[in-house]
């Protein structure tokens, strides 16, 4: 039995080594969409209207409420644990590749809780911004998203004042939106409750990530802003 549990142990550490081998070789994992992105061009013929560009939060809003996005004429780009950077990264392949008329920018969580290092706000800002100038750049209309409340990472309980931290960057990313002049939606205020600046237990079971409810909550605001872009849905 304990050579047994030995083995397993170094098997889940080979595999664990092997993964991050691989996050090294394809840290931004463009590979991710990039089958994806040929077979849309191919399929939708140049007729993309949104991309939603993103983490686990926009990933996880395709998987659980998908009709969202077909019935709109949007795609999910969303992975994961991505940070802005990452985002950064591929936001050529997976957004400005697809040519579509806008794009929803909601970045900042895994940045402040550190995935890939320790928290800037300035660089967080900085990508972000980044991402906006590439959009502009070419002719892609841009909405920018508040990062949702968060307590606390169930990955990483040792990031503190996580709250404050959000609120400084979703000012920051309000402000810049306003000297942009770029359609803002606020997903923070309206999924905050309780002392503590959390996810209104009603949206999520982790507090981070959004259940039906939660994206059932953000769907409208997210429809107002790109149709204030000028976006015809």
């Amino acid at each position: 039995m304990k050579r047994y549990l030995l083995f397993a142990a170094f098997a889940a550490l080979v595999a664990a080594m092997a993964l991050a081998q691989a996050a090294r070789h394809d840290w931004a994992q463009l590979s991710r969409f990039a089958q994806a992105n040929t077979e849309l061009l191919a399929l939708a013929g140049g007729k993309v209207k949104v991309v939603f560009m993103g983490n686990s939060i926009t990933e996880g809003w395709v998987e659980i409420h998908p009709e969202f996005f077909t019935a709109n004429g949007f795609v999910g780009r969303g992975i994961s644990g991505q940070t802005s950077g990452q985002m950064l990264v591929r936001f050529r392949q997976d957004v400005v590749g697809l040519h579509p008329k806008a794009v929803v920018i909601l970045a900042g969580t895994n940045d402040v809780a550190e995935n890939s290092g320790p928290y800037s706000q300035e660089h967080t800002l900085g990508n972000i911004a980044s991402m906006c100038e590439v959009a502009k750049a070419n002719g892609i209309k841009v909405v920018l998203c508040t990062v949702p409340p968060v307590a606390s990472f169930p990955w990483n309980r040792d990031v503190a004042d996580v709250a404050g931290k959000i609120k400084r960057l979703n000012a920051a990313i309000a402000a810049y939106a306003k000297r942009n002049k770029l359609q803002l939606v606020d997903y923070y205020s309206a999924m905050v409750a309780g002392a503590d600046s959390a996810m209104n237990s009603s949206l999520t079971t982790d507090g981070v990530h959004p259940v039906l409810n939660g994206y059932l909550v953000m769907e409208p605001l997210v429809l107002k802003a790109i149709k204030k872009a000028g976006v015809k849905l």
